[in-house]
């Protein structure tokens, strides 16, 4: 049976819920230059419409987090982002049509797919504070109306409004400060071919880090996550399956790489999302950003503040499902080792310490059996 959409007011809450996650990202990109505004939230608009039609639950459409991070930190160009979403979308859609994502996931246990669920948790967290130190006063405000929200919510059953308020006050007192920002007509797409030394400067520093959050975060996590939350059998073949689809039609036309992600499903939830009618309504709201608010100025009048509010609660959401372990040994040391270095290190030396539990465990006698 086919889930309906529903476009009520809960919906509307929930499709914002991410949007603490995906405009810091997005502008950050947008202000190295390597990739134009305009598109980039076009296309996060488009693909957050249909997504939402074809998965029926509010599946998130989220920038690539490793490429974005890495992206802004060595100021690459726009031939190398592009180059890097080309190979994950050939990359993904290849296990979207093979066995191989089916392999790949015997040997990923649970609660190391737990542990980049706790790990992203704690590192935007970290991203939350980087904002917060500066600007205090709106966090607190923005965590002040969160609370409230979640507090009416749960004591009487109501739809917590708490994000759109937040967003709604961040602008306003933007444009109190700042003034309004001027209109400018928003800038088209346009075919970007990556070069060869793209392709390599891609594939050395941008595409391996990504697979790994993806294949973890993206695909299993949220899996995982939909079937917490929904009991909905959303099968990891098939986010695999849009993960390349966007990429392929979106990045070569300045779009940013996209995936999805538990963290922006635990956000979308928590403020409300239950089914993808909170996509479209996210989809819309960015296709209209992109449209009519294309100058960065508009969106820069949201103080970094009101952004660590959304993310710390997101976070608190995202780390409660990666609590729901069994082996706390594995989820926590690599939520702490992302934290401390970087996701995929944490990965992997969580990937080898399940492998050496699970040879213990099965050594006769390990459990009081054998001779």
């Amino acid at each position: 049976m086919v889930k309906d959409l529903s476009f009520g007011i809960r919906e509307l809450a929930g499709s914002v819920g991410d949007f603490g996650t995906i405009l810091p990202l997005s502008l950050a990109l947008a202000a190295t230059g390597a990739l134009s505004i305009s598109p980039i939230l076009l296309f996060l608009g488009v693909w957050f419409v249909i997504t939402g039609f074809y998965y029926r639950y509010p599946v998130p459409i989220e920038p690539m987090k490793a490429i974005a991070v890495i992206a802004v930190a060595e100021s690459l160009s726009g031939g190398v982002i592009v180059a890097s979403g080309l190979i994950l979308g050939i990359v993904f859609l290849l296990l979207a049509f093979t066995d191989w994502l089916n392999i790949i996931q015997k040997y990923i246990p649970i609660p190391v797919v737990r542990g980049v669920q706790l790990g992203l948790a704690l590192v935007l967290i970290r991203t939350a504070a980087r904002y917060l130190v500066p600007d205090p006063l709106p966090f607190m405000v923005g965590a002040a109306i969160i609370g409230a929200g979640f507090l009416l919510a749960y004591r009487y059953r109501l739809p917590d409004l708490s994000s759109i308020v937040v967003i709604i006050i961040a602008f306003a007192a933007g444009i109190y400060l700042q003034g309004l920002p001027p209109f400018a007509p928003p800038s088209l797409p346009s075919l970007g071919i990556p070069t060869a030394q793209d392709t390599l400067t891609a594939l050395s520093v941008l595409v391996v880090p990504q697979v790994i959050l993806t294949l973890t975060n993206a695909i299993l996590a949220t899996s995982l996550l939909a079937t917490d939350l929904f009991s909905a059998d959303i099968r990891p073949k098939k986010l695999s399956g849009t993960i390349g689809l966007m990429n392929l039609t979106s990045v070569p036309f300045g779009g940013m790489p996209m995936c999805h992600g538990a963290g922006g499903l635990a956000g979308q939830y928590r403020f409300g999302a239950r089914t993808g009618g909170a996509n479209v309504y996210a989809g819309l709201i960015l296709i209209s950003f992109a449209l009519l608010f294309t100058s960065p100025a508009w969106l820069t009048l949201i103080s970094p503040g009101f952004y660590a509010a959304l993310l710390v609660f997101v976070a608190i959401e995202l780390g409660r499902h990666g609590l729901k372990t069994d082996s706390f040994i594995v989820t926590l040391m690599i939520g702490v080792l992302s934290l401390a270095i970087s996701i995929t290190v944490a990965f992997f030396a969580g990937l080898a310490l399940a492998w050496v539990l699970e040879q213990r465990k099965q050594k006769p006698g390990q459990d009081g059996s054998g001779v």
